[in-house]
């Protein structure tokens, strides 16, 4: 997007009312729609003749889908995708793949009255495109084996560490890749606030779940979790820590109002942590957009927390680390591979 005044964005969706209504909202908030696609093959072609900033991409069309388009434009011409995904559960597993395959991020398309519904939604809509079409195609961060980061198991743990982890614009590969990486010997508890739509967010703690010794679930309201247990923040609630006894966290759930224009926020779930929590607490910041996180990050570091964000290079979009890393209360500025390692540094006891 160097020395572009605006973004310049391919639609691709197989409905023609749903290209028009997306291209106009795309248009009147500053992005130039350069090309429309009925299908995949169109959006393949569409990105080699016009080398756009960013991709909306359907899911389910007909010649190729969204899942094989993506794959296609990320091997041809790697440019940064955005999933419109039906709000089903089936689209929600397929959308995963569209990730695996390169995809940024994910918007839920509005069902029912899709004009009126889109238009609440058109704000977002624009925002999120804005996001991704400054996202690294290329999916910077390189892959590590996984438990690279453990420690031997002999090495003694601090008792009852809590980690916090907040992640959006291409969090949820980063996300995976951090939680495939700590070793349950260091019987952490973790929650994860991840942006994303109702309805994704069950279906990203079971990838986590598969890929992490850790027992990773969506988060439930009222429930208490221990060492080994990691919750994932649901899709249009806020998580919250409502008390802390013998290494167990209490959550809570809310639909109070979104704050930093999200839901879940991961500043209530640090502020709310560092309230209850009195033994380690590790805040960590990882590739999104926007400000979320940089005033969870103070509270964690007010009661002597240990605070990580990811650095700039392994960034999809580097919004939320850059603003916690200017709060001046970051400790580390960690690539994504580090990112495991300076978690266990502060989950490891000091020996004498």
């Amino acid at each position: 997007m160097a020395g572009r005044s605006r973004p310049r964005a391919v639609v691709a969706d197989d409905s023609h009312f749903m290209r028009s209504v997306i291209s106009d909202i795309l248009e009147d908030g500053g992005i130039d729609v350069v090309a429309l696609a009925r299908n995949g093959r169109e959006a393949v072609d569409a990105v080699a003749e016009h080398e756009p900033d960013v991709v909306t991409m359907d899911v389910e069309m007909p010649e190729m889908d969204g899942i094989e388009a993506v794959a296609r434009i990320m091997s041809e011409c790697p440019t940064p995708i955005l999933m419109l995904s039906a709000h089903t559960d089936e689209n929600a597993d397929v959308t995963f793949q569209a990730l695996d395959n390169g995809a940024v991020d994910v918007f839920t398309k509005p069902g029912g009255e899709v004009s009126m519904e889109m238009s609440r939604l058109e704000d977002q809509l624009v925002e999120m495109v804005t996001s991704v079409a400054q996202a690294d195609p290329t999916g910077a961060g390189g892959e590590t084996a996984a438990g690279a980061a453990s420690a031997p198991a002999t090495h003694p743990y601090v008792e009852h560490p809590t980690l916090i982890i907040g992640s959006s614009t291409g969090g949820p590969k980063m996300v995976e890749q951090v939680l495939s990486d700590l070793p349950l010997e260091a019987d952490l508890r973790v929650l994860i606030v991840q942006h994303m739509p109702e309805g994704f967010t069950e279906r990203f703690a079971g990838r986590i779940d598969a890929r992490s010794p850790y027992a990773v679930r969506e988060a439930t309201d009222g429930e208490r979790i221990g060492g080994g247990d990691a919750r994932v923040a649901p899709g249009d609630r806020h998580l919250l820590v409502s008390g802390y006894r013998d290494g167990r966290l209490r959550l809570r759930l809310t639909e109070d109002p979104p704050v930093n224009s999200v839901r879940p926020a991961v500043d209530l779930t640090m502020e709310s942590a560092a309230e209850v929590v009195d033994d380690p607490l590790i805040g960590v910041i990882l590739t999104g957009m926007g400000e979320d996180g940089a005033a969870g990050i103070k509270s964690v570091k007010a009661v002597g927390g240990r605070t990580l964000a990811q650095n700039e290079e392994t960034c999809a979009v580097f919004g939320m680390p850059k603003r916690a890393i200017e709060t001046g209360f970051v400790d580390e500025v960690l690539p994504i591979e580090d990112i495991p390692a300076g978690i266990l540094t502060t989950a490891k006891a000091e020996v004498n």
